[in-house]
């Protein structure tokens, strides 16, 4: 049978793919900093499954998660509040008195039960490479960095690091994300010249362990990063701009940025008036 003719109300799928917009920007696009939370979940999904084709054999990369609260800092008044950024909550009890289940306004009870609900702290996902040739030893973690690693969370953070690391586990950080103290993160001094606005670290466990710094500056495409694997085992590239772009496009940001809009955390002076100029230039 001829293939059905195409329905000129829809278009095909091959235009739908092509009517999606890159980001403005070559590499990292600093706008997405804004929406971190679905954009970390799509890297670290992006980077299991190109690991996965790159990896040997016996070793696999699997997402992994950990439960955790981040904590916003206000200036104003040097205020600090507690606050989850995931939506979801949870039911887990009912005060079936009437007389409690008043509104705290004028004192009228809204229904005839009120519920509680508890926040649930916010998921926070990483990948592991698992040597299964003998168990399921873990071999390398890779951590793409969210602002709480950098600021209140960062103890806890740099305590787990160092943990996996005593334990002969290599510690890949890959920091995409401008907000946070990312020297501090970083636990070495950094030499002007490596100074970037993004970057990753990686660790390899030693006496003490080995710090390789890989600067990504702001205007230039994220260029591949090296992967530890297991002692006299080749290193597998993982390539990075290719996550972020797949990010941007299958997260529809071409549709809901608004570049009018100042970038939060604000660029620097310099960077800020190349990016306007990169935002308005003609495509």
């Amino acid at each position: 049978m001829p293939p059905p003719a195409e329905d000129s109300r829809h278009p095909a799928i091959g235009s739908i793919q092509s009517l999606k917009m890159k980001s403005p920007f070559p590499g990292m696009d600093p706008y997405l900093e804004r929406h971190w939370r679905d954009v970390h979940t799509a890297l670290i999904a992006y980077a299991r499954d190109q690991l996965n084709e790159r990896l040997p054999d016996d070793l696999i990369a699997r997402a992994e998660e950990r439960m955790m609260v981040e904590v916003e800092s206000h200036s104003e008044r040097n205020i600090s509040r507690r606050r989850t950024v995931s939506p979801d909550v949870r039911i887990f009890g009912v005060v079936e008195d009437m007389a409690a289940a008043t509104a705290t306004s004028g004192g009228v009870a809204l229904a005839p039960f009120r519920l509680a609900a508890l926040a649930e702290p916010a998921v926070e996902r990483f990948i592991e490479i698992i040597d299964v040739s003998g168990g399921e030893r873990i071999v390398t973690v890779i951590e793409f960095i969210s602002p709480t690693n950098k600021g209140d969370g960062i103890s806890t953070f740099v305590e787990k690091r160092d943990e996996l690391l005593a334990g002969g586990v290599n510690f890949v950080e890959i920091d995409l994300v401008r907000e946070g103290d990312w020297r501090r993160l970083l636990g070495q001094p950094c030499p002007v010249k490596a100074e970037s606005t993004f970057r990753a670290a990686i660790r390899v466990p030693g006496t003490p362990p080995a710090v390789y710094l890989h600067p990504f500056p702001l205007r230039q495409p994220l260029p591949p990063i090296k992967i530890p694997l297991r002692d006299s085992e080749m290193p597998c590239e993982l390539a990075l701009q290719p996550l972020v772009d797949q990010a941007y496009r299958n997260g529809r940001y071409d549709r809901t940025i608004d570049y009018d809009r100042p970038c939060e955390p604000p660029l620097e002076d310099d960077d800020a008036v190349w990016a306007k100029g990169l935002i308005t230039s003609p495509k």
